[in-house]
């Protein structure tokens, strides 16, 4: 049967080719009459240099004429016996196709039609075929079909002659079936799959309060569960994790690093990363590792007919980037974004810089400079490069490459001699490349070869002029992966999936003294080998995902099972039930310093497990809820449990009495999140909200349980966004949640003696709460065309009403009263304004 199908479309794609072979451009056509009869047309070259005309031969000038009367879209007028006007027959110039299925030739009823850039379009009919009016030749019809890739074609490729209308073929799209939208919410682009993930759209991403650019790290935060306690894309916390629990995919390569401006702006440039997914729980086997969430981001994979690209300035950075396309079946992409204070430094970039300094060398805690003569340089870039090459209609290859870079210099000096005492540098990138291989074998088989290559590494370095002392640390991440996988349909509701990955995982970690000698050095490696399996299926009201991941560590020599569970039962037209169940492992984590060198700013290392001190990380959650959707307002509600085992001290960034204490333990999540949302055509609004516990166990610590880090009780996002004009939209909202848990000194005792030196004496940890946060956020965005230039113009603030919220707080022995002890209190962005222009072409 495959054998037949093969056959059969070779002999058609064989037929299409000659059909296509047969086809010439008209002025070429007309170039050869002008010199067989000795004759001259006049014509607007617009009209002509988008029409094709079947090749033919004549006998005189007469039939030639007679042909392209019929054969054409022209009319022929002869001003004289060597002169012949030709314009278009505007009045009966029409466009139509027939819609097939590539492979078993069925017609495709109810296909959209849409032209490029206008409101025209149309919807294909009961035998497939549709037919346009008044269009340019020029124009590109965009074909899109639920279940097949999309298809951009050339109106001039379907005049209609005599009632003949072109047949075109439609692939059946590689496509995984929880990537289905049920439903759109929260603003246009955000939307929501049947096992639950959260899918951002960023072509079709609408507005956010106070985001100027659809910033991806920032955006997933509206959503209930996720949350960052410190404002930063470095740490952003899904139901409760840490940031290192989250595998992060771009390309399908496995990323380590995440933000500019030390996490508070996503490092992603969004103009090229055209789906965004978020996935809490029931994650697909495929995926292994990040304990807490997958987050996976893709660029755009098709390729174009024609050179698209934009530019965009904001208040921190410029970027760029074009879409070129190099034939029919090769396409190149290319994006670069670099930070503009070099050149100039914005009110944005200095409430920035202030939020990310607090606390440091370069701030005190009083948040004013230490040095005025001071010399600091910040900068931070990115750049995206990918190949796209179709070998052939069912085998299609990508290559990717990314940089993501962040520079600091900083040079102390000496405030009497002016001369430089001490000069630090921060160096952080991420350099990754991948390439995958996706082939279609027939209509129920299809498969996908990926491999990558990854590397992380922070570099930082301090020299002290007097002493000729030079400080190094290094940490660096170098990870190769390659993934087989095949999806195999059986019969119309019921897929399979299956695959085999492996990964090599090496970390160094590197401290170098110069004066007095000192080196060390370590390094580990971890290789995994998985199997993985899913099984699904899938009706007009049932989804039911089951499917094991088998993992084997090497080193460790031990087979971890992970079972994955994903389901959801329409009960009506109107009412879900769903439950996501998951067992994982990961082997990478991140300790967190807070040290006085280097700047003060707080250092991020990841390590490997050596399944001792530090054990692999394992974790099983499991929730359950309803959906109610109807008439534009969606209510969703989840009740969801996380354990997580495996966890260090050195990990969770512990600023008491742990703070040098290294042991392992575990956390415990129990919460509820809420979603109500109204959409209608010209505004949306939402609420989200989570309330949730969350507690660590660590028994060598005393006392053994007391409140996360994390352990925010109480989240909620309530926000809006308005169409007032066609082109002009607001968006309102306030971001509010509960204070993070801190630990205080006893009172009256503060501070103790230790060895020859005092240290804070504190009380139970994690026993107080911040003073709540509450930020409120506005936007506002402006669209306009010029021809083929589309523009934006959006103003947005964040924390519009200047609240002070405090973010963190932690205590040091006052170096003017040594029984007391000193509060240190980070608070969140102030006021912080920003613009962005955008042209896209």
């Amino acid at each position: 049967m495959l054998l037949k199908i093969y056959i059969t479309a070779i002999v058609l794609f064989g037929f299409l080719s000659l059909k296509a072979q047969e086809q010439t451009a008209v002025i070429p056509f007309l170039n050869t009459l002008e010199s067989q009869f000795d004759v001259k047309f006049a014509y607007k070259t617009e009209d002509l240099e988008h029409l094709k005309i079947r090749s033919a031969t004549f006998e005189n000038l007469t039939l030639a004429l007679e042909y392209i009367q019929e054969k054409s879209p022209l009319e022929v007028e002869k001003l004289s016996d060597r002169y012949i006007a030709l314009k278009l027959k505007t009045s009966t110039l029409s466009y139509c196709a027939i819609l097939k299925d590539a492979t078993n030739f069925s017609v495709l009823a109810g296909a959209e039609i849409r032209v490029t850039g206008t409101n025209q379009g149309g919807i294909s009919g009961s035998e497939g075929q549709f037919q346009l009016r008044d269009i340019a030749p020029s124009a590109e019809l965009e074909i899109s079909y639920l279940g097949y890739e999309r298809l951009i074609v050339e109106a001039a490729d379907l005049i209609s002659q005599g009632g003949n209308c072109k047949e075109l073929y439609l692939k059946l799209q590689d496509f995984e079936l929880p990537e289905i939208v049920v439903s759109r919410f929260l603003t246009r682009g955000l939307q929501k799959s049947v096992d639950d993930q959260f899918i951002i759209n960023s072509e079709q991403f609408g507005i956010l309060p106070g985001l100027v650019d659809p910033d991806i790290l920032q955006t997933i935060q509206v959503l209930p569960g996720v949350e960052s306690i410190d404002e930063s894309i470095n740490n952003i916390n899904v139901r409760g994790g840490t940031q290192d629990e989250n595998l992060m995919l771009w390309d399908d390569i496995v990323m380590y690093h995440s933000g500019h401006f030390f996490g508070l702006i996503s490092a992603y440039n969004p103009n090229l990363t055209k789906k965004v997914s978020v996935i809490k729980n029931g994650t697909p086997s495929e995926y292994g590792g990040g304990v807490s969430s997958t987050i996976r981001m893709n660029t755009e994979n098709e390729i174009g007919t024609k050179i698209s690209g934009g530019v965009g300035l904001n208040g921190l950075s410029a970027d760029a980037f074009i879409q070129i396309p190099l034939g029919k079946a090769v396409a190149l992409q290319l994006s670069g974004r670099h930070s503009i204070a070099d050149q100039l430094q914005t009110p944005t970039y200095q409430a920035y810089f202030k939020r990310s300094f607090q606390d440091s060398e370069i701030e005190d805690e009083n948040n004013t400079s230490l040095e005025d003569g001071a010399q600091s340089d910040f900068k931070f870039y990115d750049y995206t490069a990918k190949l796209l090459v179709d070998l052939n209609e069912n085998h299609k290859a990508r290559v990717s490459f990314i940089q993501i870079s962040n520079e600091l210099f900083y040079a102390e000096q000496n405030a009497a001699t002016a001369n430089v005492t001490k000069t630090s540098n921060l160096d952080q990138q991420n350099i990754a490349i991948g390439g995958n291989l996706s082939s279609t074998w027939s209509a129920n088989y299809s498969t996908f070869v990926n491999a990558y290559l990854t590397k992380y590494n922070i570099d930082s370095r301090e020299f002290f002029t007097e002493s000729e002392q030079e400080l190094l640390q290094e940490n660096e991440v170098l990870e190769t992966g390659i993934k087989l996988k095949g999806i195999q349909q059986i019969g119309k509701n019921l897929e399979w999936l299956h695959g085999y990955q492996f990964t090599e995982t090496g970390i160094r970690n590197g401290t170098r003294v110069s004066n007095p000698l000192f080196s060390q050095r370590q390094k580990d490696v971890v290789r995994s080998h998985s199997a993985f399996t899913d099984l699904t299926f899938q009706s007009s009201k049932t989804f039911l995902r089951a499917g094991l991941r088998a993992s084997y560590f090497e080193k460790f020599e031990k087979l971890r099972l992970e079972p994955r569970l994903n389901a959801r039962q329409k009960l009506g037209a109107h009412v879900a039930l769903k439950a996501q169940g998951e067992f994982k492992y990961q082997t990478a984590t991140q300790i967190i310093d807070f040290e006085e060198d280097f700047l003060g700013v707080e250092n991020r290392r990841w390590i490997l497990a050596n399944d001792n001190d530090i054990p692999l990380i394992r974790s099983k959650q499991f929730s359950g809820g309803m959906e109610f959707k109807k008439n534009g307002w969606l209510l969703d509600l989840s009740a969801f449990y996380k354990n997580v085992d495996g966890i260090t001290a050195s990990n969770q960034g512990f600023q008491n009495q742990f703070q040098f204490i290294k042991t392992s333990g575990s956390y415990e999540v129990k919460g509820l999140e809420f979603i109500l949302n109204k959409t209608e055509k010209k505004y949306s609004v939402y609420l989200t909200y989570t309330f949730s516990t969350n507690d660590y166990q660590f028994e060598s610590l005393i006392p053994d349980k007391f409140p996360n880090n994390t352990d925010l009780r109480h989240s909620l996002n309530l926000a809006g966004n308005y169409s007032i004009l066609k082109n002009l939209d607001i968006a309102l909202g306030t971001t509010y949640h509960t204070g993070r848990p801190y630990t205080v000194p006893i009172s009256g005792v503060e501070t103790i003696s230790s060895g020859n030196g005092r240290i804070v004496n504190y009380a139970s940890p994690n026993a107080e709460n911040l003073d709540d946060f509450l930020r409120v956020d506005a936007s506002v965005n402006y669209s306009f065309e010029a021809g083929p230039i589309q523009g934006k113009v959006t103003l947005g603030a964040l924390n519009v009403l200047n609240a002070e919220n405090p973010i963190q707080q932690y205590y040091i022995v006052n170096p003017e009263d040594t029984t007391r002890a000193l509060a240190i209190r980070n608070n969140s962005l102030g006021f912080t304004p920003n613009a962005s222009l955008r042209i896209n072409f």
